[in-house]
C-alpha cells in the first residue's frame, strides 16, 4: 500500500465511521456535553458518569480534526466539548480538574489525577491551535502550573500520580484497578510529555504569528502586554526537556529498550516486570515528536537511536496477522494476546514514523499490515466506531465499552490525523 492510499482510506474512516458516531450518538443535547457510555452491546447509558479523560480526549479529537480538515461540524463539536469541560471539569476553587462528574455535570470524584490534568492541557492547547482561542490557552497554562506545582517531585524529579482535591497526599494513587499503586508511572509521564509537547508547539506557533493577544483573567503566566513572553516559552521548554531526560535516563530500560511501568519515589522499579508493547511503540514516536518540537539538533541526535531501539523492541509483540499483542509479564511468562484497538493505532503511527524519519521500508510494511488488520477486524462498519478488541481467536470483545471512561475517539482519530497530516 502506498502513502496516498492509506491517507485516503484513513480520511474516509475518520469522516464516515469515527467522528459521526460521536456527533450523532454521543452528543447530549439535554444536559450538555457528551454521554458517558455506550456499552459493548451498543446500549447507550444515559445516566453514566463522565470521566475527565473521555471528555478531554473528545475535545482534543474534534479540535484536531477541525484544524486539519476544516469541517464546521467538527468545530461545533469541539466548541461543545470545550464549553462543557471548562464549566464542569475544571475546579474553580482549587485548580486542576475533577476526575469524574455525574451525568448532570456535578462533581462525583474530586481527586486530582495528573494523567487527566495532562490530557486537559493537551486538549485545550489543541483547541487553541485550531481556533486561536485565548481562553483555552489560558486554562492550559493554568493547568500546566498545577502539574508543575503539585506533581513535580522536588527531591528525586518526576511526577507523582495523584492527590486529593486540595493537593494533599492520597493513599491510593492508581490510575485504574489494573495498575499498581505506585507513586510514579511511565503512563502518566508519557501523557505529560505529550501535553507539554503540544503546549510548546502552540506557544511557538502563536509567537510566530504574533497573534497571542488574549488578556488573561485567570491569573495565568501570560502578561497582558506581551504576546508570548520568553519566560513562558522557557518554562514550558524547560519542563519538556526535563521529562525527555526522565524517559531516557529513568523510564526506558537501557538493557531491553522497553518501558518500565511503575516506580517508587526514588525511581526504583516496582511491581511486576511487564512489557507493554502498545506503550513502547507509542512512546517511540511521542518522544521523537517532543525533541522535534524542541528543535534541538544535539538532543535529537541523542534521542533518535533510542527511538529506533524502542520501535525494534516493540516488534516482540507483533503477531503474524499484522496486529500487536497487548503485553507480557516477564516474571510469569503470561502473555495478554488480545488485540486492543488503541495498541493497533499506535503501532501504525509508530512504524509510519520510523519509515518517514529513516526510510525503513520494513517499518512501513509493518504499519500497512497493522492497518489491514484494523480494517478487517476492529472497525464496526454497521454501528460506527470500533470494537474494544478481538482475542487471539478472532472473537469480538462485546464486554468492554464501545464508548466510555477509557474508550474514546482519541487513539483511532489521532492515527488517522497523523497519517493525513504527515509529509511523507
Amino acid at each position: 500500500m502506498d502513502v496516498q492510499t492509506m491517507r485516503r482510506e484513513m480520511q474516509d474512516v475518520l469522516n464516515k465511521n469515527i467522528l459521526p458516531f460521536w456527533i450523532t450518538k454521543m452528543a447530549d443535547h439535554y444536559n450538555g456535553g457528551f454521554y458517558g457510555r455506550v456499552d459493548g452491546q451498543g446500549l447507550l447509558h444515559l445516566k453514566a458518569e463522565r470521566g475527565a479523560i473521555l471528555n478531554a480526549r473528545i475535545l482534543w479529537t474534534f479540535s484536531a480534526a477541525y484544524r486539519v480538515l476544516g469541517n464546521q461540524r467538527y468545530l461545533d463539536s469541539a466548541q461543545r466539548a470545550k464549553d462543557y469541560f471548562i464549566r464542569h471539569f475544571i475546579d474553580q476553587d482549587y485548580g486542576g480538574v475533577y476526575w469524574i462528574v455525574d451525568h448532570k455535570g456535578k462533581p462525583l470524584n474530586t481527586r486530582k489525577q495528573f494523567y487527566a490534568i495532562a490530557f486537559a492541557v493537551y486538549a485545550l492547547t489543541e483547541y487553541a491551535r485550531a481556533t486561536g482561542d485565548r481562553e483555552a490557552l489560558d486554562y492550559a497554562l493554568q493547568l500546566f502550573d498545577c502539574i508543575e506545582e503539585h506533581a513535580l517531585d522536588p527531591v528525586d524529579n518526576g511526577y507523582i500520580e495523584a492527590t486529593t482535591r486540595d493537593w494533599q497526599p492520597i493513599a491510593d494513587m492508581r490510575l485504574s484497578e489494573l495498575d499498581a499503586n505506585a507513586p510514579k508511572s511511565q503512563n502518566t509521564h508519557l501523557h505529560i510529555l505529550e501535553a507539554y509537547t503540544n503546549l510548546l508547539r502552540c506557544l511557538k506557533e502563536m509567537q510566530a504569528a504574533e497573534s497571542c493577544d488574549y488578556v488573561p483573567v485567570l491569573g495565568s503566566i501570560l502578561p497582558i502586554t506581551i504576546s508570548v513572553p520568553v519566560e513562558t516559552l522557557a518554562r514550558v521548554e524547560g519542563a519538556l526537556r526535563n521529562i525527555v531526560r526522565l524517559f531516557t535516563s529513568k523510564i526506558i530500560n537501557a538493557h531491553t529498550h522497553h518501558l518500565d511501568l511503575f516506580f517508587s519515589m526514588d525511581w526504583e522499579h516496582s511491581a511486576a516486570h511487564i512489557e507493554s508493547y502498545g506503550h513502547d511503540i507509542e512512546c517511540s514516536w511521542l518522544l521523537h515528536e517532543a525533541v522535534q518540537v524542541l528543535a534541538d539538533n544535539e538532543l535529537q541526535r541523542k534521542v533518535e537511536p533510542i527511538v529506533q531501539a524502542m520501535a525494534q523492541a516493540a516488534r516482540k509483540g507483533l503477531a503474524a496477522d499484522g496486529s500487536m499483542l497487548h503485553e507480557a509479564n516477564i516474571d510469569t511468562g503470561a502473555v495478554d494476546d488480545n488485540r486492543l484497538w488503541w495498541v493497533q493505532t499506535e503501532t501504525v503511527v509508530g512504524y509510519a514514523n520510523i519509515y518517514q524519519q529513516y526510510g525503513d521500508i520494513n517499518a512501513w510494511q509493518t504499519a500497512c499490515h497493522c492497518w489491514e488488520y484494523i480494517k478487517n477486524n476492529l472497525i464496526d462498519y454497521d454501528s460506527g466506531e470500533w470494537y474494544w478488541s478481538r482475542d487471539a481467536n478472532g472473537n469480538i470483545n462485546r464486554t468492554d465499552d464501545k464508548a466510555g471512561f477509557w474508550k474514546c475517539p482519541y487513539h483511532n482519530s489521532r492515527m488517522c490525523i497523523e497519517i493525513i497530516e504527515r509529509n511523507f
